[in-house]
């Protein structure tokens, strides 16, 4: 009685397995860097355009260095996530920036902002901290290294627009609690340890608002010298990482 429906089991797994491999037999592998780089939209969403759960961030047309520069601190443990450290473990130099410039190449629409505006005087703070900083606590304005536009500066700043809340919340809550880190000297590291937490809340609320500027790219230089120095970012007139 118990042999008939296993013997049936092993027969079905056996024609689903034929005709698994006789359809990708049919079907040629493109060995293409967007074909191999579909395990990243898995989570990152089509062509990286940003998932919708508000958490993996948007990749296409991020600048290559930093992209580049953040598949190396995932892979080399300076950024835990155990997903991508796994994925990008086999993986050497050559290829991750391989990959870095395959998705900075993408030239692609952002959708609207969908986060909820930010209290009156959440607006006011995260203005002022992220045009002007606050010189008295040593802490340079977000856009003196991410641009005027806050639209990233090449090759190595990625922009501040864009992005879901939670996630530039989780960010700048990951690096001020030692979570997150990037090459020596970290210089994010250093903004956010300086940052309370009602001010990361303010600037994430804020940003996570501001349209994306259409045709928006990356400044393709620092308009002066940047006011720290980070760790695979190269200073204003020199080349890059």
């Amino acid at each position: 009685m118990t042999r008939e429906p296993a013997a049936r089991r092993v027969a079905a797994a056996l024609v689903l397995m034929t005709a698994t491999t006789m359809s990708l037999a049919a079907a040629p592998f493109e060995d293409t860097v967007a074909q191999r780089v579909l395990a990243c939209t898995g989570c990152h969403g089509p062509q990286g355009r940003a998932a919708p759960d508000g958490y993996y961030p948007r990749i296409a047309g991020k600048p290559a260095g930093y992209l580049y520069n953040q598949l190396l601190n995932f892979r080399d443990g300076r950024r835990p996530y155990l997903l991508m450290s796994r994925l990008l473990a086999p993986l050497g130099d050559a290829y991750l920036e391989e990959i870095a410039a395959h998705f900075a190449a993408l030239d692609l629409p952002y959708a609207p902002p969908a986060a909820a505006a930010p209290s009156d005087a959440q607006r006011a703070l995260a203005v002022r901290l992220v045009t002007e900083g606050d010189a008295s606590r040593h802490m340079p304005a977000c856009a003196a290294c991410h641009g005027t536009a806050l639209t990233g500066t090449a090759p190595s700043v990625p922009g501040l627009l864009g992005l879901p809340r939670d996630y530039l919340n989780a960010q700048l809550g990951a690096w001020r609690e030692g979570k997150r880190r990037a090459q020596s000297p970290d210089c994010m590291s250093q903004v956010a340890r300086a940052l309370a937490p009602e001010e990361i809340a303010a600037i994430g609320s804020w940003l996570a608002t501001q349209p994306v500027p259409a045709g928006a790219k990356p400044a393709a230089a620092f308009a002066t010298t940047p006011p720290l120095e980070c760790g695979g970012v190269a200073p204003a007139g020199a080349a890059a990482r």
